[in-house]
């Protein structure tokens, strides 16, 4: 089901309509909606938008910016191509909401606007380091805290409030990634940032390090200029991918992606593809981490996101069962997969690891209930023996 809630204002009577303007004139209280405000609309609004956009950075959201529920038509001619080529894998609720996901404005046609937010996960450390590192786990910084989607749903929660209260009778719906919303040609519509070679925004002063998350509301605030692509002729995202997702600039095929077989894909990998996963076993940061733009990024203010997961050894991952798996994610986006994807994952970081040591682990989960774990314990078991 879609991530959301739905606000609408009620209670006591507004004050009278000179009252209120001197009020939000001041800083102090929302504006006139009424008839016979001093001010035409979207002066109000103006103003309204203004303020909103420092209430976000005071929750914690590094940039606000607002777009129109129509504002990406072209959106439902590109998520049919990407369906017809079967280039979303497993991910069936892709197709079954197409008809929202490729269309905002259907999604909740009394929307008027679209508030766009990031939140920024900037890493401190360099996150590929850990790719050499084949007897530990490289798991995405995304992951090593705490899970974002309730993090990012508090503060829009917090945000939308804030909202209401300044224009009466308005409401909004906020979305956090699991709904079918197309956040990333959104937030490009409304200036955030821009969708990058690699399909992920990006922006000139963040980065690719952050978060989105978005408020539909019927308040009519002021759109922004979109942002246009900043990409160049570099082709880093592209190079650095372990796996050749990217059919083409600007195209990702998830069924090669490593994000995608980790965290969506159920049951065996294709073998071809497991050693080139190499010790990544919960995402996959190669694209992100590589693109030049990062020099620019700024820093990460939410320490929860950072330090819980770090790169633990194989060896403790492989052998946790589903109370374990459970108690050490706990809180974590890692948990959603379970254990038996996670230690399916592990068994593919182990057979790639050349550390014959681990040799047992996998052989002690060769009888493992799960067949796709089995298959990968012996998976594993092979390629250790090829030395």
């Amino acid at each position: 089901m879609p991530s959301l809630t739905s606000d609408k204002t009620g209670g006591a009577s507004p004050p009278q309509p000179a009252a209120r303007r001197q009020a939000f004139a001041a800083g102090k209280g929302p504006p006139d909606l009424f008839p016979g405000a001093s001010h035409p609309p979207e002066d109000i609004y103006a103003k309204v938008k203004e303020r909103l956009a420092a209430e976000a950075e005071a929750v914690g959201f590094s940039r606000m910016r607002v777009t129109t529920p129509d504002a990406v038509p072209e959106v439902a001619e590109r998520l049919q191509q990407f369906l017809e080529a079967g280039r979303q894998g497993q991910m069936a609720w892709m197709s079954e909401r197409a008809h929202w996901r490729g269309n905002p404005a259907a999604l909740w046609p009394e929307a008027r606007s679209v508030i766009m937010l990031a939140e920024l996960y900037t890493p401190d450390h360099d996150p590929l380091g850990v790719l050499d590192q084949t007897d530990r786990a490289a798991i995405s910084v995304y992951a090593q805290g705490r899970d974002y989607h309730d993090l990012v749903k508090k503060r829009l929660k917090q945000l939308g409030r804030w909202l209401l209260a300044q224009v009466p009778g308005q409401q909004i719906k906020v979305f956090v990634d699991t709904a079918p919303v197309m956040e990333k040609p959104l937030a490009q519509a409304a200036g955030l940032g821009w969708q990058g070679k690699h399909t992920n925004l990006l922006s000139r002063d963040l980065g690719s390090w952050f978060f989105l998350g978005s408020i539909f509301t019927t308040a009519a605030l002021p759109p922004d200029a979109p942002e246009i692509s900043h990409c160049g002729s570099c082709r880093a995202c592209l190079d650095a991918c372990p796996t050749g997702a990217f059919p083409a600039p600007y195209q990702l095929d998830a069924r090669r992606c490593i994000s995608y077989l980790t965290i969506e894909h159920k049951g065996p990998v294709d073998p071809e593809l497991r050693p080139l996963m190499g010790n990544r076993i919960y995402g996959c940061d190669d694209c992100l981490a590589v693109c030049p733009w990062n020099k620019f990024a700024q820093a990460g203010s939410e320490m929860r996101y950072r330090g819980i997961v770090g790169a633990p050894p194989l060896a403790e991952l492989a052998v946790l069962d589903d109370a374990g798996f459970r108690a050490r994610f706990s809180g974590s986006p890692i948990k959603r997969i379970g254990r038996d994807r996670f230690v399916r994952n592990v068994l593919y970081a182990i057979g790639n690891s050349g550390d014959p040591s681990l040799a047992e682990l996998a052989r002690g989960l060769t009888g493992d209930p799960d067949p796709a774990v089995a298959d990968a314990a012996r998976w594993a078991m092979g390629r250790l023996a090829e030395g």
